[in-house]
């Protein structure tokens, strides 16, 4: 497309949100939303989506804090995606009983398995605390104020609600860059059990080579159970006594499938959008963040896979953690491939001229909301940003040493009483079930090397210094040291910081640079930071002020929002991309596995999948299996495992991905090519009833 007709384009498509996009909270859903969703095709009340005692939205949980979930039976059974379960799957796998590789299915309740630290929340209700907020002069205040403002009014509503409620809590978070504030109360059920899991082949069909791509077969579900107290039916910590929780309301799920333009709606918990971010920003984020994700990543990626395929044992160690570091790696690439291809930034600029205009003829915010200075501020800070990530996707996370260092030098981990300070100490568990040193020690070394051929001398933390002293430079050679000779390698043992020499300890000292380093980091972004989200804020307040007269939507924030469209794919260089796979397609690929080996799958499932008849599971219009759909619903990270339903509200499938094509609708909502890519709900119950013969489960979700 010529550059004059992007510009045009970027004019027309920067105009006041279409209805059909957006991530709506509920509460306050627009009536133009909902008017729309019945022209769609949405039969329901309008209090069936939210205030109703059986509305949809008490069906609906964010999973683990991370992704989403649905309740699909009276006893609390949990539909989300496979990858969601992944790190649960994996945490109970070994090399004799691999459930990642082999699958699970727990023929009976005593059979479930728990899962540390995982939960389940439900949001009871929420409500605009913005007036509340705005009298204390949050505007006026710098970001670490602002939280603790934020942070004290939620504890005293928390102190409310748990006086009708103790297992409530309340979160308040900022929407629309922090023009308004909105209360989210939450029931939160810590017992979650691992119920059934189809083998990684299936769940994870496709792999790398199939993640964001279209078209998809992946069969991405898996299941779990909330557990409750026998007594109340409420929320309980894990207890051999708890039983299975009794939802009030539950999604019944339809085997009746789905046509090219019938109504979809998921409601989910999307993570972070920064639609309204401007110009400087998207480029900032293009070239700083983006970038440096990808760079760092392909190195970090190739050795661990290296080790992955040598070993079983390591594998099942870093299948989880390989897969949430490659995930965003690729997002990283279509993202800012997307940047470029449709031209975002140019359109971003257009439309703030536009603003800029709106803005001398009406004078709101003039003298406050200035882009000359947003542009000087973004560039005052750019080069500390670019080495701020370098310095986060090098050490943080990445090394068992290093993420060891970094708890000893920020003193969060210290042991003993305080005030007596020679008997304090640190002490690690033994968690080598969890990691291997020799991936360990080569990504760290790697690292260590990359980050300093990548930023300036002055962005160096000055651990540096020593590996130039004593180690001549040599990365590879100061690691080996540091895992043979560091106590922080010396898990189980307690290490007190008064013993002779501690301090010398050269993975102490790498630990106390770094978070020297850091801090120094964060003191000096934060001298501008706090400027630039005041004119991001102004920016966002600008825009809704010069479009009040159409709905709009927030950002998301990891809060419960809902997204409708309509089933249906999308047209790519003048090739339509088709909005469902079939049983014959993975077929196809899974006799391509000798030269794609992430298109695996065991015999039986190609046995499975060849089948002549499947029965409940065929589409009755079209006589096919139908496997993955499309629909332009508007979804981000933190979707996965949303439900996905038709205009009865009932449950047609799971969503899981979106569209290489589309990967910078994070920023920018392409509606032409924007698609949600949903694991069909046929596919599963498929797959539990002919795999895992789930009779028991299949029954309780009356679907068989």
């Amino acid at each position: 497309m010529k550059k004059l007709s992007m510009l045009i384009l970027g004019l027309l498509t920067l105009l006041p949100m279409k209805a059909d996009e957006g991530m709506w909270t509920l509460y306050n859903l627009p009536q133009a939303v909902y008017d729309q969703m019945k022209a769609y095709g949405f039969s329901l009340p309008y209090e069936n989506i939210y205030s109703s005692q059986d509305a949809i939205k008490g069906s609906v949980v964010l999973f683990g804090g991370f992704c989403s979930g649905v309740v699909v039976s009276p006893d609390g059974l949990v539909f989300t995606n496979h990858h969601c379960g992944f790190e649960a799957i994996r945490s109970h796998s070994t090399v004799e009983h691999d459930y990642m590789l082999n699958g699970f299915y727990a023929k009976e309740y005593k059979d479930e398995l728990p899962n540390e630290n995982l939960f389940v929340s439900f949001m009871v209700e929420q409500q605009d605390v913005t007036a509340r907020l705005k009298a204390l002069g949050i505007d006026d205040m710098p970001s670490d104020r602002q939280s603790a403002v934020i942070d004290s009014v939620a504890t005293v509503m928390t102190d409310s609600v748990k006086k009708v409620e103790k297992t409530l809590h309340v979160e308040i978070d900022p929407y629309y860059e922090g023009n308004q504030y909105f209360a989210t109360t939450y029931r939160l059920f810590p017992d979650v059990r691992l119920v059934f899991t189809v083998p990684k082949s299936m769940g994870k069909f496709g792999g790398e080579t199939d993640n964001w791509m279209w078209p998809r077969q992946t069969c991405d579900f898996s299941v779990f159970r909330i557990y409750a107290d026998p007594k109340t039916n409420g929320p309980a910590e894990y207890s051999a006594q708890n039983v299975p929780y009794r939802p009030k309301t539950w999604a019944k799920v339809s085997l009746d499938g789905y046509k090219d333009g019938d109504f979809a709606m998921t409601i989910g918990y999307p993570g972070s959008t920064e639609r309204y971010l401007s110009s400087y920003g998207i480029r900032e984020m293009r070239d700083a963040g983006n970038e440096t994700r990808v760079q760092v990543r392909t190195l970090k990626q190739e050795i661990m896979k290296r080790h992955m395929d040598a070993d079983e044992a390591v594998r099942i160690k870093y299948d989880s953690k390989f897969a949430q570091s490659a995930n965003y790696w690729k997002n990283s690439i279509g993202m800012n491939k997307c940047i470029d291809s449709i031209g975002i930034i140019k359109q971003k600029e257009a439309y703030e001229l536009r603003l800029r205009h709106w803005q001398d003829t009406t004078g709101f915010l003039k003298g406050q909301l200035d882009f000359d200075v947003m542009a000087k501020l973004y560039g005052q800070r750019f080069e500390r940003m670019r080495a701020f990530y370098y310095f986060a996707e090098t050490f943080l996370g990445t090394s068992e040493l290093v993420t060891r260092a970094m708890q000893a030098g920020n003193g969060k981990e210290v042991k003993g009483p305080e005030d007596n300070p020679k008997k304090q100490y640190i002490q690690f568990d033994d968690n080598s079930e969890e990691w291997d040193e020799a991936l360990d020690k080569e990504v760290l070394s790697a690292l260590l090397k990359n980050y300093r051929e990548h930023v300036a001398k002055e962005y160096l933390p000055s651990i540096y210094e020593t590996i130039d002293d004593r180690f001549g430079g040599d990365c590879t050679a100061y690691v080996d040291y540091l895992y043979k000779k560091s106590v922080l390698m010396k898990s189980g043992k307690k290490l007190y910081f008064n013993k002779k020499g501690f301090n010398d300890d050269l993975g102490v000292q790498l630990g106390l640079s770094l978070q020297e380093y850091l801090a120094g980091q964060r003191e000096e972004l934060g001298k501008v930071a706090d400027k630039i989200a005041e004119q991001e804020r102004l920016f966002c307040a600008a825009r809704l002020r010069m479009e009040q007269d159409m709905p709009h939507y927030s950002d998301a924030n990891m809060t419960m929002r809902l997204s409708y469209g309509r089933v249906g794919g999308f047209t790519m260089n003048g090739s339509p991309s088709g909005y469902y796979t079939t049983a014959e397609s993975i077929v196809a690929k899974m006799k391509q596995a000798d030269n794609v080996p992430e298109y695996f799958a065991e015999p039986i499932m190609h046995e499975l999948l060849s089948a002549k008849d499947f029965g409940p599971y065929q589409d009755k219009a079209t006589g096919k299996m139908q496997l993955c759909f499309l629909t332009n619903n508007d979804i981000t990270g933190g979707n996965s495992g949303s439900p996905m339903f038709n205009g009865k509200g009932e449950l047609i499938g799971l969503a899981f991905d979106g569209n290489w094509d589309s990967l910078s609708s994070d920023i920018y909502f392409e509606k032409n090519l924007a698609r949600c890519i949903g694991v069909d709900i046929r596919y599963v119950l498929f797959m539990m009833d002919k795999w895992g013969h789930a009779d028991r489960l299949l029954k309780e979700i009356n679907a068989k």
